[in-house]
């Protein structure tokens, strides 16, 4: 068969790039190898929010009298909630594959592989092979978890990202090596399930040591206050299984000192790796560099007629990059004139309890490129909403340029805040001044009155503070 446009991989960005594209008149097909979503809503994204809003209902249930409500006996169904987010999970692929038929794409089950002829070779289950062309081909195969050379995922001793979110029965203990959204998310959600949970962060500044200093202190602080030790500075150095334990070596880089730690379960955390080995990159003569396929402003390869977007290129391995990214790649296949992707206004959301968001600069990046910044913060404990919730942690941070008052970055931790940067997202979008978001009138009361309180502590006019 031959199509305008054939997508080899069905995640955040080639399903998005699919339906775009046949919106835009094109011929489509979309090549497969597992369930449509991929990893976002199969395997990551989605499943985890299920499991982690199991977890939040379980805390609210443990501190209900903390509201005046009176609960006995409530327990967590260990394998309920984890069929849950599976059920969740399988809801989800099935609304892809509806809107595969709605737009009338064609689904192509099988594994996808670029030969010469800008076709792809797809190999189905039981062996057989089938070509098909097209005039443009977009790369969409995603990421996985990152392997560590010295200590591999088995799916036994040391698990990954799929075995968390569907392990047969809670853990009494684990180790969770890395501290970025991943490891903080499910180190969140086994500790309010009850396990032991220990979180090995190989970098000093301790959990998202990617976000603002002051967001990951005050995460710090809070898991702390929930049980959850944390190792910064430190790295894994081996991992043995024992007599049913596992037990897990951890130097520290700070003084080279070694503690062992006894748990049942290692996660292992690390990061994502992209997949482009075995689907022909080499065969086309397209680049890479360091695992990821080079593209231009608008996803193109060096091989004319051959595009790629998502974890496969260099930037965030985020599902909104991809979905944004596939949208741009579509029409400037057809004939459209996008502007090319702003990637330093890409909102980073963790989603352990409470929530992290970020958008811009921290504050440190801010002052090394060379701004004065004004700092505004405002806390949620002088939030009559967030008080009134029962949510008083955490804060939101904002930066602006005291020259002319563009927004450089909001650095965000407390409850809902994953649904609040969209407005500093947008404000930078618009190329908003700090004033003006002082101005903006913001209903009372809200958590997103926060924005606007920590807005106008950066002048020096503060109300509730």
């Amino acid at each position: 068969m031959k199509y305008d446009v054939v997508v080899i991989g069905s995640g955040p960005g080639g399903y998005p790039a699919a339906i775009r594209a046949s919106q835009l008149g094109l011929k489509v097909a979309i090549v497969e190898k597992e369930n449509l979503g991929g990893v976002c809503l199969n395997w990551g994204c989605i499943p985890t929010k299920a499991l982690l809003k199991s977890a939040q209902v379980f805390e609210y249930m443990n501190h209900a009298e903390d509201y005046g409500i009176k609960v006995t006996g409530a327990k967590a169904d260990f394998g309920k909630v984890v069929k849950r987010s599976r059920d969740v999970a399988g809801a989800m692929s099935k609304g892809v594959n509806f809107l595969m038929k709605k737009n009338s794409i064609t689904v192509i089950d099988g594994y996808g592989r670029l030969i010469r002829g800008k076709k792809v070779e797809v190999t189905k289950a039981d062996g057989s092979k089938e070509e098909v062309s097209a005039d443009h081909i977009i790369i969409a195969t995603g990421g996985r978890a990152k392997q560590l050379p010295h200590i591999p995922i088995d799916g036994k001793t040391v698990i990954g990202y799929r075995e968390a979110m569907s392990l047969p029965k809670k853990p009494k203990s684990i180790v969770v090596m890395g501290a970025g959204a991943i490891g903080v998310e499910f180190a969140y959600f086994y500790n309010t399930m009850g396990t032991k949970v220990t979180v090995v962060e190989y970098l000093e500044q301790g959990l998202l040591p990617r976000e603002d200093k002051d967001v990951s202190k005050e995460l710090g602080k809070i898991f702390k206050k929930k049980g959850v030790d944390v190792m910064a500075n430190s790295s894994v150095e081996k991992v043995e299984a024992k007599s049913k334990k596992v037990y897990v070596t951890v130097k520290s880089r700070k003084d080279d000192s070694i503690t062992e730690i006894e748990c049942d379960l290692v996660l292992s955390a690390a990061g994502v790796t992209p997949n482009t080995e075995d689907i022909g990159l080499e065969t086309l003569g397209i680049k890479t560099e360091r695992g990821l396929i080079e593209v231009n402003d608008f996803y193109q390869t060096n091989v004319p007629g051959i595009y790629a977007i998502g974890d496969v290129t260099p930037g965030a391995a985020l599902a909104h990059v991809a979905t944004a990214e596939a949208i741009i790649c579509v029409e400037k296949i057809a004939g459209h004139h996008p502007k090319p992707l702003d990637y330093g206004n890409i909102p980073s959301c963790t989603y352990c309890i409470p929530e992290v968001a970020s958008v811009g600069m921290t504050e440190a990046a801010a002052k090394e490129a060379g701004y004065e910044v004004k700092v505004g913060k405002f806390p949620f404990s002088a939030s009559g909403k967030a008080k009134a919730a029962g949510n008083p942690e955490g804060f939101v941070k904002v930066l602006y340029d005291a020259k002319y008052g563009e927004l450089l970055g909001a650095h965000l931790i407390g409850s809902n805040v994953t649904e609040m940067i969209a407005e500093i997202v947008t404000a930078r979008n618009l190329e908003t001044t700090g004033m003006e978001i002082v101005k903006t009138v913001h209903p009372h009361p809200t958590m997103s009155e926060a924005i606007m309180e920590a807005s106008a502590a950066a002048y020096d006019e503060v109300i509730h503070l």
